[in-house]
């Protein structure tokens, strides 16, 4: 299980922090430079690991969404805090991938808006579940509400 942070986050960002204190076993690395570079750290970290988990918020949910798309096959699921797929280095893959996907979204999410991110997750995701919030891009009111036992595959 990784949790990958937002572009002007960390591993010691608020939910970096929650993960840390409630899931234990996350493994919540930092991680800098462009999407590329991510990708390639991520990649390291992952080498030989399958039935990944990925929790990914922001830039790190496009990052998850990115990995899967390249191995898809790694992947057990992916948990997406509002997503950066608007993000302009995101296209949609040609075939839609079968990674189970949770998508949480903010209905005020002024950053990642649900009316430009959620077309883009349906055009990549065939198991696509979208959890919808009132609240905003960091999902203020409503992250440590969600049932992270039943996102996670812990029940």
């Amino acid at each position: 299980m990784f949790f990958l942070h937002g572009l002007d986050s960390s591993s010691k960002g608020t939910k970096g922090r929650w993960f840390a204190r409630h899931f234990p076993e996350m493994c919540i690395p930092d991680f800098q430079g462009d999407l590329t570079t991510r990708i390639s750290a991520l990649e390291a970290l992952c080498r030989g690991c399958n039935k990944l988990v990925l929790v990914g918020s922001s830039f790190g949910g496009l990052m998850a969404t990115c990995f899967a798309m390249r191995h898809p096959n790694r992947c057990q699921s992916l948990v997406l805090l509002a997503p950066a797929l608007n993000f302009p280095e995101f296209s949609p893959p040609e075939e839609k991938i079968a990674v189970p996907t949770s998508l949480c979204i903010g209905r005020q999410d002024t950053v990642t808006p649900p009316d430009k991110v959620l077309p883009l997750a349906q055009q990549t995701f065939s198991k696509l579940q979208i959890f919808s919030y009132d609240d905003d891009h960091m999902l203020h009111n409503s992250f440590e509400e969600l049932d992270w036992d039943k996102l996670l595959h812990k029940k």
